[in-house]
């Protein structure tokens, strides 16, 4: 079954194998909508390969970024789909929204979670990234970011999934909030951020499992 909705993703999904994050530069509010509806509507006609499982468009507070966030069961599948049918896609998001900037798109694996005992739908979502040297030194920033806020979660937290990319030179972590004026109270990421921004689900797609 294959729907578009506008609820968090649910990160947790057991049959993710890989997930990809690709920010949009767009610059404004208006191209922002504009750049996730010509994406809706592009996947909407296009051949999903059954390793497809979700695309997550995401418009920054700021006015400035789309924020794709995809899940998928293997990368090979979504390589393939990259060869073979991305350009076209791509051809008609740039056709009604030209001059996108794309910085990269990012893979990564689920490193953990944590979860509030009494957790609610949220519709803001906090983003940050880190650099990191190697596997290891990624693994261990995100063990201590997480043991920042547990195991009592800061009022608002409804949920902060850790992620690290698959060379270990970044780490994502990705928190479900209640709203903005608790995220904005926060401190427990006090130290330097490589990237930071707050971020609200426009439109996504999502195949649920059978």
């Amino acid at each position: 079954m294959t729907t578009g909705h506008s609820d968090l993703p649910d990160i947790t999904r057991s049959d993710v194998g890989t997930i990809l994050v690709s920010p949009w530069l767009v610059g404004t509010p208006q191209r922002q909508r504009d750049a996730v509806d010509s994406t809706i509507a592009e996947w909407r006609v296009a051949p999903w390969p059954s390793a497809f499982l979700s695309l997550n468009c995401f418009v920054s507070d700021d006015g400035t970024t789309v924020l794709n966030y995809a899940q998928w069961t293997d990368d090979d599948a979504h390589r393939e789909f990259v060869r073979t049918y991305r350009p076209t896609l791509v051809r008609g998001i740039d056709e009604a929204v030209p001059g996108i900037e794309r910085p990269g798109l990012v893979r990564y694996r689920l490193h953990g979670s944590v979860i509030a005992p009494d957790a609610r739908h949220g519709d803001l979502v906090a983003v940050f990234t880190y650099d990191t040297d190697n596997i290891e030194q990624a693994r261990q920033l995100a063990d201590d970011a997480r043991s920042q806020i547990t195991p009592e979660l800061p009022p608002g937290l409804i949920a902060a999934h850790f992620h690290i990319n698959v060379d270990g030179t970044r780490v994502l972590i990705y928190e479900e909030w209640a709203d903005e004026a608790a995220a904005a109270s926060s401190t427990h990421h006090s130290e330097a951020v490589a990237d930071r921004n707050l971020y609200r689900l426009h439109r996504s797609l999502t195949r649920y499992r059978a």
